[in-house]
């Protein structure tokens, strides 16, 4: 009899949420790794987008389709309870906000913004700053309250055991690409003459962090300069950051002549943008994972990127890097991009060898293994397992 894994899917709405659980349960076969089932629990929506393996039993108790209160009041009573009862070794909570307390557990760290104090100032006192001060208590407790922890980046495992304490069994596990993200760019190419036009792209939803606004502002500069340059917002959003853009717009392109907005898009249809977009933008300052930025390094595109954060742990030498609260620097990377074609198909190829060391293969490879490492089917394993790990991540 294999390991059974049980997964408290119940917090993940996100699109990326959702693409790291088809990406975990769609590339490996937990069965190499001595797992024989695996249950998960999450929202009804979220589960019909899951594949269905002879090995996966999905649950959507009702409480997971109601309000965030009767969600925590089911991890914190009714989940054990259904560990025991199925008969589950480990539980891999996919996000750290969980307040459940059973064990074995393996958390998984997806936020960054409780962790950034910084970043958190820009919303001020208000109901925003305080519920990501309660998420980072929270998040806080969970991890060290686990028996182990995944982190997303190396970025994110300093920034957060900064605050937590040195954990002593965790694993840093990136994300995946899907496959549609690799695509070839279906004949589009860099514009042929001189005074062709440049489509900029960047994927994101409006937030304090995400600085839109300031991008807006360079592409008007940079087309005051001469450049024939245009820019596509794909991503929805409100609220201060939404206020700032419009205020952006109405100033720089009150005719929306070159810059467009097409909303929040769902995942899947993404690549299509892309296909169409000659550089790639992402000015995010707080990221624990950038996967959007992943998924541009992925397509192809030459890449104009924020310097903050994980993103150069991720991009590396991959693309031109800009301070994304300064548009005179994001201006000056994109124009860099346009006017240097050598420097341009240089990034744009190192940014595509990046990705492919970011694959779904590789994080369910790498996931199954913790979690069995860390079952107490293993426990014979568990304290050399733990040792080694903390030999791994010695400062």
């Amino acid at each position: 009899m294999g390991i059974v894994v049980g997964i408290d899917a119940s917090r993940n709405r996100s699109g990326g949420a959702k693409a790291h659980l088809v990406g975990l349960l769609g590339a490996a076969e937990p069965a190499q790794f001595g797992i024989s089932h695996v249950h998960i629990w999450s929202s009804r929506s979220l589960l019909q987008a899951l594949p269905d393996p002879p090995w996966l039993t999905k649950h959507n108790p009702p409480p997971l389709d109601g309000s965030l209160l009767q969600e925590a009041w089911w991890q914190l009573t009714a989940l054990p309870g259904e560990m025991r009862r199925l008969g589950c070794d480990i539980l891999l909570s996919t996000d750290a906000g969980t307040i459940g307390r059973y064990q074995p557990s393996v958390v998984m760290s997806r936020d960054m913004l409780p962790y950034a104090p910084d970043e958190m100032r820009r919303y001020g006192l208000s109901k925003a700053r305080l519920r990501t001060a309660l998420l980072r208590h929270i998040q806080s407790s969970s991890m060290k309250r686990a028996t182990a922890v995944i982190f997303l980046t190396e970025f994110a495992s300093r920034a957060i055991q900064a605050v937590t304490g040195r954990l002593h069994n965790f694993e840093i596990i990136p994300h995946g690409v899907g496959e549609a993200f690799r695509q070839t760019r279906n004949g589009a190419h860099w514009p042929a003459s001189g005074d062709g036009e440049v489509r900029c792209l960047y994927v994101s939803n409006a937030d304090l962090y995400k600085h839109q606004w300031m991008v807006v502002r360079a592409i008007s500069d940079l087309r005051q300069r001469g450049h024939n340059v245009s820019l596509t917002l794909a991503g929805g959003g409100g609220g201060e950051a939404k206020r700032l853009l419009d205020e952006e717009l109405a100033r720089s392109d009150p005719g929306r002549r070159f810059v467009r907005e097409v909303g929040a898009v769902a995942h899947e249809k993404v690549p299509a943008l892309l296909v169409e977009a000659d550089l790639f933008v992402f000015a995010s300052s707080c990221e624990n994972m950038p996967n959007t930025l992943l998924e541009g390094m992925a397509s192809g595109l030459p890449v104009a990127c924020s310097d903050r954060g994980p993103m150069p742990e991720v991009l590396q030498d991959g693309g031109q890097y800009f301070d994304p609260e300064n548009p005179a620097t994001i201006a000056a990377a994109i124009e860099r991009i346009i006017v240097d074609a050598d420097l341009r198909e240089r990034i744009a190829r190192r940014a595509k060898e990046r990705s492919e060391l970011y694959s779904w293969q590789r994080c369910a490879r790498e996931t199954w293994s913790f979690l069995r490492a860390n079952a107490p089917a293993a426990s014979g394993q568990m304290a050399l397992n733990r040792d080694a790990s903390e030999a791994r991540h010695a400062p």
